[in-house]
């Protein structure tokens, strides 16, 4: 029994279960989203909100450019580019048959300054809020000051009095600790049994304390907050319903509208933009959808990717119960290479907030991202971890899908060919080489198998 009812009454009032517990790749493309003039009402946040949030990473970029050199080229702002992927969009199309559909491109925060994936924006964000916060507070800061004065002795040793915390299955965990230690503050990350041991490596080289679990990232999660909750010094960095974390990583919607304007890419009704985000637990993917849906309203359509053994966020909306269920409840083991997206349980606070703007949710089989993995590679030299290529099967998916999407928005073949596809690539430069190289291997012998 899940919630009362059988699995037998919960498979016959929503079909698509079957699909989901069999593990089969799927698609469902959302019959209940409606204008984001209507729906950005849902999420609780404003645009002011996300522009207060990007104030305050300008106030920080001097001491982030003095403290993390590798952002000082671009003024202590942390920001990826965006790159053409016309090789791999010619591989695709030839692979699945599709005709033209517009153009391909990868946002590249897989290779974000300072921990090297999505986290670094709203990860560092949130610990950021937290340490201006606390240093306003005591006086050690104050309006009009040039933030590089926290690269102190005195700075380290006023956050040394204070805790963060957070529970990961890596990402997350890296941008946090790193962050978090570097201003001085102690930090714990408390890491699920999917979590990558290079990473744990990592963080202990940067003086964090990390706590391992033999148990998946909601019980991480669920420690981590227990543990921060006994002490008041400590603050607790809460992936599942912080807010702080949501707007860090909003703020990366006027800077996409910004690049796509440089790049002279048009996003308009006559020129659409598809966006096709990796999901775990959802802030990253949800954050990030809310500043595209402020920034270019119904001009962009935003997809969520998870995998086939950890569908918690197509699962949580689509049956309408979000955080009430998870997948182990149906028997999906929730294991699953793509470590970044091995959440069973979503975040309740972005499923309901985000229900109505989200067009799409897919699965795909760790078989496929070490697929997409090696074709991106081979094609365009760009090397990503299994969980960031999850977003790449998104353009077959909506090319292909039979749901009437297509004809609901009127996405015709002149509109589909003036479209923009943008894959977010969420992590991978900072991979080890040896287990890049075997990640490689995996892709390459799976294509050849096929």
């Amino acid at each position: 029994m899940v919630l009362g009812k059988s699995l037998a009454a919960w498979r016959a009032e929503y079909p698509l279960l079957d699909e989901l517990i069999a593990l089969r790749e799927t698609s469902w493309f959302n019959p209940g989203v409606v204008p984001a003039s209507e729906a950005l009402a849902d999420v609780g946040l404003s645009a002011a909100d996300v522009a207060d949030a990007s104030a305050r990473l300008a106030r920080f970029a001097p001491y982030l450019a003095r403290v993390f050199p590798e952002t000082a080229g671009q003024g202590g702002i942390i920001e990826s580019d965006i790159l053409a992927l016309p090789r791999l969009q010619a591989v695709l199309s030839e692979r699945h048959g599709l005709s033209a559909g517009g153009a391909l491109w990868l946002k590249r925060d897989s290779h974000l300054p300072i921990s090297g994936s999505i986290k670094a924006r709203g990860g560092i964000y949130e610990v950021l809020k937290h340490a201006e916060g606390l240093a306003l507070a005591a006086g050690l800061l104050k309006a009009g000051d040039d933030y590089g004065v926290l690269d102190s002795d005195a700075a380290q040793a006023f956050f040394g009095r204070y805790q963060i915390a957070v529970g990961s299955t890596g990402n997350l965990g890296l941008s946090i600790g790193i962050i978090a230690a570097r201003l001085g503050f102690q930090a714990t990350v408390h890491m699920s049994a999917d979590a990558r041991q290079w990473k744990k490596e990592r963080l202990r080289a940067h003086g964090v304390r990390v706590v391992e679990y033999a148990s998946d990232y909601s019980v991480a999660v669920a420690e981590g907050r227990r543990q921060a909750a006994a002490d008041p010094r400590c603050h607790f960095v809460d992936d599942e319903n912080s807010t702080h974390l949501f707007l860090g990583y909003a703020v990366a919607g006027e800077r996409l509208r910004q690049q796509l304007a440089a790049a002279a890419i048009a996003v308009d009704a006559e020129h659409p933009l598809f966006v096709y985000l990796p999901c775990g637990v959802g802030g990253g993917p949800g954050g990030v959808a809310f500043g595209l849906k402020l920034a270019f309203g119904d001009a962009v359509r935003c997809l969520f990717a998870e995998p086939t053994h950890s569908p918690c966020m197509l699962l949580g909306v689509y049956s309408g119960r979000h955080d009430a269920l998870s997948v182990q409840d149906f028997g999906i083991d929730n294991r699953t290479a793509a470590d970044g997206l091995a959440v069973g349980r979503p975040s309740g606070f972005v499923g309901r907030a985000m229900q109505r703007l989200i067009d799409g949710y897919y699965t795909v089989s760790d078989e496929e991202l070490f697929r997409c993995l090696a074709l991106l590679e081979a094609s365009e030299g760009q090397r990503l971890e299994p969980s960031a290529l999850a977003g790449m099967p998104g353009l077959v998916r909506l090319l292909g899908e039979r749901q009437g999407y297509r004809a609901r928005l009127g996405l015709t073949p002149a509109r589909l060919a003036r479209a923009t596809h943008l894959v977010w690539a969420t992590g991978g430069s900072m991979v080890p080489e040896a287990e890049m190289a075997g990640y490689l291997a995996r892709g390459r012998q799976l294509l050849q198998s096929e």
